[in-house]
């Protein structure tokens, strides 16, 4: 049973109640006001993990003279860069990963070895744009894979992985740099290159037609892997882990490049690259939602694999409001501890936070 236990309460003039002394609220743990049975709305505490009022209302704990602004962390991948294929002559480049930028912890965005980003700072009831980019085409023979496409959350921005080369035409810039291709104008050709803050470049390739494998793409984490000697292909660039989510994930891998038959193709880099072919049609795409570079082809292999689709990954203290998402987008929601974690993996559309 509860117990209000004053001194004394006395009736001031008009219709106000006056006390000598502060209340104190109850204090809470997050952990154990999340324990508590029996909350209604209108219950109040003050929540010492946070060191905030708050009050249940709707169904979920509120700061009390809640701001209208929410701080947001953020993991935003673009799409990665096709594999290209290869014909009779030369073998491909692997395509590059996808944009990665991060506004979480101290981790560090693509391109980069230290922490360069904040979160983000939004307005509740403004609703702002998150888009998930589509991962590039692998291509046959004949023209450079196909870079991918861009992902937003709000301001924030990536580009997308550059197309891996072939023997007639060069890797594309992106977010990470397409591989080149060992056999493009019958001897060198050189990495494409990624985007300052969420990329590296894709590895060069050197050498006559049969004597060298395509080099990897470069990942969020590296740059790719240059082709080999006896007709190896180039790993793809690692990419990055983040624990956004709670739990450590790698993510943003730089397609393997392609190999001659007899040689060894490139391994996709770790965080979703897909591996490289050997002439035999195995180049493998890029892993969904890491944004992971295609696999570039080997002689006579036909075409290279696709890039992996992007993601945006949304996180925000439980307490400060809730998330509402549009019609377009594919979502799922998840707690970690005090924090909502929205992981958006396909579509555009609008969301607003209130």
């Amino acid at each position: 049973m509860s117990e209000l236990k004053v001194n004394q309460i006395t009736k001031r003039s008009g219709n106000n109640i006056s006390l000598s002394d502060p209340i104190r609220l109850k204090n809470y743990t997050t952990t154990e006001r999340n324990a508590l049975s029996g909350v209604a709305n209108g219950d109040v505490i003050y929540n010492s993990t946070d060191n905030k009022g708050q009050i249940y209302a709707n169904g979920a704990w509120e700061n009390l003279g809640g701001s209208a602004l929410v701080s947001v962390n953020y993991l935003v991948i673009a799409g990665g860069g096709g594999g290209s294929g290869s014909g009779t002559s030369g073998n491909a480049g692997g395509g590059g990963a996808g944009g990665y930028r991060v506004g979480f912890a101290s981790e560090s965005s693509g391109g980069t070895t230290s922490y360069n980003e904040n979160p983000l700072t939004v307005t509740k009831g403004a609703g702002f744009t998150v888009t998930v980019g589509a991962g590039g085409a692998g291509t046959n023979f004949a023209g450079t894979a196909g870079t991918g496409n861009a992902s937003v959350f709000s301001t924030i921005t990536t580009v997308g992985g550059g197309g891996g080369g072939d023997f007639d035409s060069n890797p594309s810039s992106g977010g990470s740099g397409g591989g080149a291709s060992s056999g493009q104008g019958g001897g060198s050709q050189t990495g494409a290159s990624g985007t300052a803050g969420q990329g590296f470049n894709g590895g060069n390739a050197a050498g006559a037609v049969g004597s060298y494998g395509g080099a990897g793409g470069g990942g969020a984490g590296g740059g790719g892997g240059s082709a080999g000697a006896n007709a190896n292909g180039g790993q793809g660039g690692t990419g990055k882990s983040s624990s956004i989510t709670g739990s450590a994930v790698n993510r943003g891998g730089g397609g393997g490049g392609g190999a001659e038959p007899s040689g060894t193709a490139g391994a996709g880099g770790t965080g979703g690259g897909g591996q490289g072919g050997n002439g035999g049609g195995q180049s493998a795409d890029g892993t969904a939602n890491t944004g992971g570079g295609g696999g570039g082809e080997g002689e006579n292999g036909g075409a290279g694999g696709s890039g992996g689709a992007g993601v945006v990954i949304l996180r925000f203290l439980t307490a400060d409001g809730s998330l509402s998402v549009g019609s377009g987008l594919t979502s799922t929601s998840a707690t970690d501890g005090d924090s909502t974690v929205v992981t958006f993996t396909a579509g555009t559309g609008t969301v607003t936070f209130s």
